[in-house]
């Protein structure tokens, strides 16, 4: 873990500049039933919030991959 924070401590490099990288697994789903909508509030009750089925259906996954340039400065206008 210190080699990888001494590589962070450097100056930074125009021609080796550090590039972060990160992925990430993502499930993607879909409700099996459709959400119940939520009950008003009246006088006498108060209101429900939208009811929501633990069940859902699988469709696969994919992966979500993020590059960053840590020491790179971003002008914007």
């Amino acid at each position: 873990m210190e080699d990888v924070l001494d590589v962070y401590a450097q100056p930074p490099d125009a021609r080796r500049p550090l590039v972060c990288f990160d992925e990430r697994l993502c499930l993607l789903i879909e409700n099996v039933h459709e959400p119940i909508p939520p009950k008003p509030k009246t006088e006498d009750k108060p209101g429900q919030k939208e009811k929501i089925d633990y069940e859902y259906e699988r469709n696969g996954t994919c992966n979500l991959f993020a590059f960053f340039g840590a020491t790179l400065r971003l002008e914007t206008c």
